[in-house]
């Protein structure tokens, strides 16, 4: 892999990339987001994380390349302590695309979900249209393992998704 990245907990600092991502409605229709986040909301959140998965049930990890720049984030969002399951889900700021970025933080993701959190599986809900993201994680060893019909709302009408595993 020519791309170094580096996943590291939020900051501070991170606020308008958060801010930016959350707030950007052209996401919305491939995430369970469908309204925007204020600036004191977003604070508010990345000061009260405890960073604990078992605490959240949820991680939020900015991703950051060779040269320190935050190039988007990865979350494993739904954690089930029982059944050591948790969704992944990853955004790279549109500048960023399409340098392999996404394939490195996914793959450093799995790996910390396998030897950190001992999760047996994770899982992604894909558009079914959205053939970048189905490419990375059938890359990263995900499969499509059910096929959903209108899953997706992005206001104006519904759109297919995939269930996508992999087991760790």
């Amino acid at each position: 892999m020519d791309n170094i990245i580096t996943l590291r907990a939020m900051e501070p600092e991170d606020l308008e990339v958060l801010y930016g991502v959350e707030n950007d409605d052209t996401l919305w229709s491939i995430g369970s987001t469908n309204v925007p986040y204020s600036r004191y909301t977003l604070h508010d959140y990345i000061a009260n994380s405890k960073d604990d998965i078992y605490a959240d049930h949820q991680v939020r990890l900015m991703i950051d390349n060779e040269q320190q720049q935050t190039v988007g984030m990865v979350d494993l969002v739904s954690f089930d302590p029982k059944n050591l399951r948790a969704e992944v889900g990853i955004v790279i700021l549109s500048q960023y695309r399409h340098l392999g970025y996404a394939t490195e933080a996914l793959s450093q993701v799995m790996r910390y979900a396998k030897r950190v959190l001992h999760l047996h599986q994770l899982y992604a809900y894909v558009a079914s249209d959205n053939q970048p993201s189905l490419r990375l994680f059938q890359k990263c060893g995900f499969q499509t393992t059910a096929n959903l019909k209108d899953w997706l709302y992005d206001g104006t009408q519904y759109h297919h998704a995939c269930l996508m595993q992999t087991f760790l």
